[in-house]
């Protein structure tokens, strides 16, 4: 992957700390490099819907978040991206003590990225697949 920001690690970490909703539901940035990132969120009763399990709006959230922050590694210093569409296969109900995200770029371009979510339930040190995504991100000038 060709890095067009050496500084991106910066870049993501600043955007999970000002984007409200992020740091509402309480998702941090656990790792990322040259087109990936890693992120988790420890599960709380306010994450859950009414039979106990996580929403899909936090397994959702998770997924684009992480997908823009691998997207966003290798990008220009004078770019940034949103998402421009995304599908998610909830493959199994989620629940445990936490969720971990890993968004990988599959193809990087001028105008449009390509990035592939899978988000997994934790519970007692066992990870197991809750959901899976591919997620287009525009890239776009400041």
């Amino acid at each position: 992957m060709q890095i067009k920001n050496t500084d991106y690690r910066n870049i993501i970490e600043t955007g999970f700390k000002e984007a409200p909703f992020i740091s509402l539901i309480g998702m941090r940035l656990a790792d990322c490099g040259p087109g990936w990132c890693e992120t988790e969120l420890s599960v709380a009763s306010h994450h859950l819907q009414q039979n106990g399990f996580v929403h899909a709006g936090v397994l959702t959230t998770i997924a684009d978040h992480s997908a823009g922050g691998a997207a966003s590694t290798i990008i220009g210093a004078d770019e940034y991206v949103l998402t421009l569409e995304f599908k998610l296969n909830l493959l199994r109900s989620a629940s445990g003590e936490k969720l971990r995200c890993r968004a990988q770029v599959l193809r990087a371009g001028g105008s449009f990225t390509v990035v592939e979510s899978e988000v997994y339930s934790i519970n007692q040190d066992k990870a197991i697949l809750s959901a899976k995504g591919i997620f287009t991100m525009a890239v776009l000038e400041k």
